[in-house]
């Protein structure tokens, strides 16, 4: 099988920034809770925006970066709890704004851990020469199904994009994968689709069911920050132990940005400095998918990355999903 490397990254952020201040005019909350519990200072909020949009700008400065054209790119997956719409999907719509026609495309939906999922996917493909060149993309944009009246979700999440480009390579790119499900957590932190609402399905609730009720993101934030506790370090030790490194040799770990008192929790369990763990949550909340790809090209545009770095990639979230990627930069 071929190696499979990351080329090049990419980001997009929306340009309203919302500070924890503008928040604290909505709901009950003040900037000292949100930062003391969370790290968070500040999240971007798309108000033109749709997710396919964040989408192919991201996609499009990783195409830049990474020196290549949009003929070249011959698969497209974009991870996204927030599609534009059921129908068509949002790597088609990214791949129209792209104009990368050859390429196959299609959605992935894993929360949080969408772009592990996404990448570790686009990685099997590559791997069996299926594809030789692919844009994986996290993009969201939350604000859409943000219930703005609960102050126990509305203060966590921002909207954004981020990108990489993969491609086949004779050097050592991705190397260990790991991927987790737990179905029986689903009501932990979910948001529910469109209702039933055809007539012949309880014809006393069709009228209720058609009025526009439109889905809103719910969480039960002590189970979820238990659970993310409990599966980070199990990820982080499996692809540990499938490339048959000890944690001591990784140059970096970039954790989903979910909150910074997991970051903390995780270093202080495994014993890891924390220096290692790159953390820019303050600056965009919980961006969902696109978290880690987000970070990703931080890191890569402020020279924190260097070639022959090793990396691991920890996702987590709704289904419950968590997973793991550890690659050689």
């Amino acid at each position: 099988m071929s190696e499979v490397c990351i080329i090049g990254t990419g980001r997009y952020i929306p340009e309203e920034q919302v500070t924890n201040e503008d928040l604290s005019s909505l709901v009950d909350t003040t900037d000292e809770w949100i930062r003391t519990r969370t790290g968070i200072q500040t999240r971007y909020i798309a108000t033109n925006e749709n997710t396919s949009h964040l989408a192919a700008k991201a996609a499009k400065k990783a195409m830049i970066n990474a020196g290549i054209s949009e003929k070249e790119i011959d698969l497209i997956i974009v991870a996204t709890m927030t599609p534009d719409g059921a129908m068509p999907s949002t790597a088609c719509l990214v791949q129209h704004y792209l104009g990368a026609h050859q390429a196959a495309c299609f959605d992935l939906s894993a929360a949080c851990s969408g772009f592990i999922y996404a990448l570790s996917v686009a990685t099997q493909f590559l791997k069996t020469s299926l594809y030789n060149c692919a844009l994986v993309i996290g993009a969201e944009t939350i604000s859409k199904v943000m219930n703005w009246q609960d102050r126990s979700t509305c203060v966590l999440f921002g909207d954004g994009a981020g990108a990489v480009v993969i491609q086949q390579s004779q050097e050592k790119g991705i190397e260990s994968i790991y991927l987790g499900s737990d179905g029986r957590g689903h009501d932990l932190l979910q948001c529910e689709g469109w209702p039933l609402q055809n007539p012949m399905h309880r014809r006393e609730l069709f009228k209720k069911a058609t009025e526009g009720v439109f889905p809103k993101m719910t969480m039960k934030g002590k189970e979820v920050f238990q659970f993310a506790l409990k599966r980070v370090p199990y990820c982080i030790q499996k692809v540990l132990e499938e490339g048959d490194y000890g944690v001591e040799e990784m140059d970096h770990i970039i954790l989903h940005q979910a909150n910074d008192r997991i970051l903390e929790s995780v270093a202080k369990k495994m014993k890891i400095p924390q220096e290692k763990f790159y953390s820019n949550i303050h600056r965009y909340g919980n961006t969902s998918a696109a978290s880690i790809p987000i970070a990703l090209d931080e890191m890569r545009e402020q020279n924190i990355l260097q070639k022959g770095e090793k990396l691991i990639l920890v996702g987590f979230g709704g289904g419950l999903t968590w997973g793991a990627i550890l690659l050689t930069w």
